[in-house]
Order: C-alpha cells, then sequence, then structure tokens
C-alpha cells in the first residue's frame, strides 16, 4: 500500500503550505450557471507570488480543467509544487462529509487521470495525493498502490472551508504549528471566501515562531 504521511521530521524551522483546489460537479455547474463567480482564489496565489512564498497545490482535475491558464500560472513559479486531489473530488470511502462516492473499480483510474493532466503543465510534478476530506481506508490505498503515491494527509487543518471570519483560520493553522507541520489550506474562493485575509496572518504568525515555509517535498525530506 502506499505510505500515508501527515507531517515531516519535528526537526529544524521548514513547515509547508498546502492549498487544495477543489471542483465538483456540482461546482461547475454553478460556475456554469453564474451562481457563482470563481473557484480559484487570485489573491492568495497574488500574494505567495509577490512575498516568494513556496507552497504546494493540490489539483483536482476538473478545476485543472477549468483553469488551464492559472495552472500553467502554477507550474511556472518554482517555488510551487504540483500535486493530486482526485478528479472531481468524489469520496473513496463511504459517508465522508456527504461527498457522492467513486466506486472501487473507477479510483485507480479516476487519480491517474488527474496525474496525467496534471503533467502536461511542467514545473514542479510530484507524486504526492490527498483524498477528499482526508476519508481513506484499506480499500481506498490499495486501488492506488499501482500508482506509486505518497498520501499526504496534513497535521493542521485550518477549518478555512465556509469560514465566516479570517481569524477562526488563523488560530486553526497556528496554535498547533510545529517544525515539519503541513498545514491544509484552500484555493477555492466561493467555499473558502477568508483564505486570502487569512493568508498573510498566518505568514506572519509563522515568522514569529521562527517558522519558514518550504515546498512539501523538502518538508517530508525528500526534496
Amino acid at each position: 500500500m502506499p505510505p500515508v504521511v501527515d507531517h515531516g521530521p519535528r526537526t529544524g524551522n521548514k513547515v509547508a503550505l498546502t492549498f487544495d483546489a477543489d471542483m465538483t460537479d456540482a461546482m461547475r455547474r454553478q460556475l456554469r450557471s453564474g451562481a457563482v463567480r470563481s473557484y480559484a482564489n487570485l489573491k492568495i496565489i497574488d500574494l505567495l507570488e509577490r512575498e516568494g512564498v513556496p507552497a504546494t497545490f493540490f489539483l483536482t482535475g476538473m478545476w485543472v480543467e477549468q483553469y488551464p491558464a492559472l495552472t500553467r500560472r502554477l507550474a511556472a513559479n518554482p517555488r510551487f509544487e504540483l500535486a493530486n486531489h482526485t478528479y472531481g473530488h468524489l469520496a473513496f470511502t463511504p459517508d465522508c462529509y456527504g461527498l457522492p462516492r467513486v466506486p472501487e473499480r473507477e479510483m485507480t483510474a479516476d487519480v491517474a487521470r488527474t496525474f496525467d493532466l496534471v503533467a502536461g503543465y511542467g514545473g514542479r510534478q510530484t507524486r504526492y495525493f490527498r483524498f477528499p476530506g482526508l476519508c481513506h481506508d484499506r480499500e481506498a490505498l490499495e486501488a492506488l498502490a499501482p500508482l506509486g503515491l505518497t498520501v499526504v494527509d496534513g497535521d493542521v487543518v485550518s477549518g478555512d472551508p465556509f469560514a465566516k471570519s479570517w481569524r477562526p483560520v488563523v488560530r486553526a493553522a497556528l496554535d498547533g504549528v510545529r517544525p515539519g507541520s503541513v498545514i491544509i489550506l484552500h484555493v477555492t474562493e466561493a467555499n473558502a471566501p477568508m483564505t486570502d485575509e487569512a493568508l498573510p496572518h498566518i505568514l506572519a504568525g509563522l515568522a514569529e515562531r521562527g517558522l519558514e515555509p518550504a515546498p512539501l517535498s523538502e518538508v517530508l525530506g525528500q526534496g
């Protein structure tokens, strides 16, 4: 089965900022109908680029298809790494936050499809993968074993989806952070509208603690 990691070694001062780019059929319909303006938070990317902050983006295949120019922009930044977050953000276990489930026989193909999509953009490709909702079981892990990936859960969950204020997001991101931590955030603007406001405070809080963002591969000791 593939390895499952929550964090890197608890030495040094590096931490990983990871941003999930969710996209489901329902989200795509909202975009097409005009009910939602955007599931791509450009303010986050602008800030990371402006400040030269490394980050790792876990992309769904649907998000890549929806935002090809933005994916190209992410891939072109040598401080950004690209990782896999399934094709359509379906659940790989029963009872995963109400997400529809991908059939077990389609799990391998779903994740392989996204690796293939993301690979076409170049940049700093990884074999890192994150399950939607961090929901996985033995059957899901066995299905993905042929893909030679590493499952990255993360040990600091910011709780930014559907947050009404940036302050709780900052508290959640900083309260448990330690050397080697993997912080989970989202770059999906409509579903995580406070993340861009929280991010400057998170970066300041990390600096106050003597912690420095680094690419996920470096934090996990594989850079």
